[in-house]
């Protein structure tokens, strides 16, 4: 028996939801990636953990996805969900709009990986990498 219980219906969370989760499950595959990398210095983690989910790292990575016509309606209808939602706090590092889309970016995931699809959250997630590290030809 899972400790991941089912949530009745993705589609009716609100952007913020999935941003909340999708926060949590994108940064869990970025530690590993890091990990994987052979990076163990907690100081050294930190800092290339930040290259990834910063705002603006997240920010960018959605609006590649976007230009690229990467991502179906449904997701892109995520994406306007988790912009739009008014999270009623106020960006520190970052601008309003930056902070938006990274808000968005964290939503697609939290709504894939709730959906249980795995494989597309690994898709984007890998797509996110490539972007990050100045490969996106491999898109």
């Amino acid at each position: 028996m899972s400790l991941l219980q089912p949530i009745k219906d993705v589609k009716q969370l609100n952007g913020l939801a999935l941003a909340y989760i999708g926060d949590a499950v994108y940064e869990l595959y970025v530690r590993h990636h890091l990990l994987s990398n052979g990076n163990v210095k907690p100081h050294q983690l930190h800092k290339q953990a930040i290259q990834y989910v910063s705002a603006k790292a997240q920010a960018k990575v959605l609006l590649t996805l976007l230009e690229n016509e990467l991502l179906t309606e449904e997701e892109q209808s995520v994406v306007r969900r988790g912009r739009n939602a008014k999270s009623g706090t106020i960006p520190k590092n970052t601008d309003v709009q930056t902070y938006r889309y990274s808000t968005a970016f964290e939503a697609l995931i939290g709504y894939h990986f709730l959906g249980n699809n795995e494989k597309r959250v690994e898709e984007i997630i890998r797509c996110s990498f490539a972007i990050i590290e100045g490969e996106e030809r491999e898109l």
